[in-house]
């Protein structure tokens, strides 16, 4: 799992980072299927986590998990640089959301190169909210990346409604379309969508983190059958 390294925001004095219902419950969607998760950042360390995600209303059964759970705690306190990652080690990638990768992650030629790294190796790659900016830096490696992807993401309209959408460089939908992606989202705003495209597994936002989960298990299990 690769999270952001990125806390500020533009024009505010609000911080951000991960969101942690993102980090959280695909970890454990992962940990209970008995899979091994390393955890990775572009600067290494403890990521920062949006503290909207810590208020009571966002608080999820693996949010209170994770507090009690010593051993995930450090992990996350102690993530490997993204520059000490290699494919070769691992058998898929997912990329948390929170509105930081629009910043650090969506520049990052190290995942940028990973992404496309685990793609080429037939492995999927996965990432749900504003993880998928992570896909703007494999656009910048390979031009042409995302031209025709069907993908989802957090929507224009959900960022307004979230108010935030004066406080970042760009909005992700739009940039993901630019680039050419076919981006698909929920009729209503902040209901569960997952899009799975070849080895491309995408969600829209926090209530999709553990669908789109559970999609690269399904992923992971049919390369793992013959046949399949």
């Amino acid at each position: 799992m690769v999270l952001t390294s990125h806390s500020e925001m533009e024009h505010t004095d609000s911080k951000t980072g991960v969101w942690l219902g993102e980090f959280t419950d695909p970890y454990y969607t992962f940990i209970d299927e008995g899979y091994e998760v390393i955890l990775s950042s572009p600067k290494g360390g403890r990521p920062p986590i949006d503290p909207m995600s810590e208020l009571t209303e966002h608080i999820t059964a693996s949010n209170r998990r994770f507090n009690d759970d010593e051993q995930a705690k450090d992990r996350f306190a102690h993530t490997i640089p993204i520059n000490q990652v290699r494919q070769a080690d691992h058998d898929a990638v997912f990329y948390p959301g929170g509105h930081g990768p629009i910043w650090d992650l969506a520049v990052d030629n190290n995942s940028g190169l990973l992404i496309l790294d685990f793609l080429d190796a037939g492995k999927p790659v996965a990432a749900v909210c504003h993880g998928p900016a992570a896909l703007i830096s494999a656009e910048h490696q390979r031009p042409g990346f995302l031209k025709g992807k069907r993908v989802s993401a957090f929507s224009n309209a959900e960022e307004t409604l979230v108010g935030r959408s004066g406080n970042m460089p760009y909005l992700l939908q739009t940039k993901l379309e630019e680039s050419g992606a076919e981006v698909k989202t929920a009729l209503v705003p902040f209901l569960p969508h997952v899009e799975t495209d070849g080895l491309l597994i995408t969600g829209q936002n926090p209530l999709s983190a553990g669908p789109v989960a559970k999609a690269l298990i399904t992923a992971l299990e049919q390369k793992e059958t013959p046949g399949g």
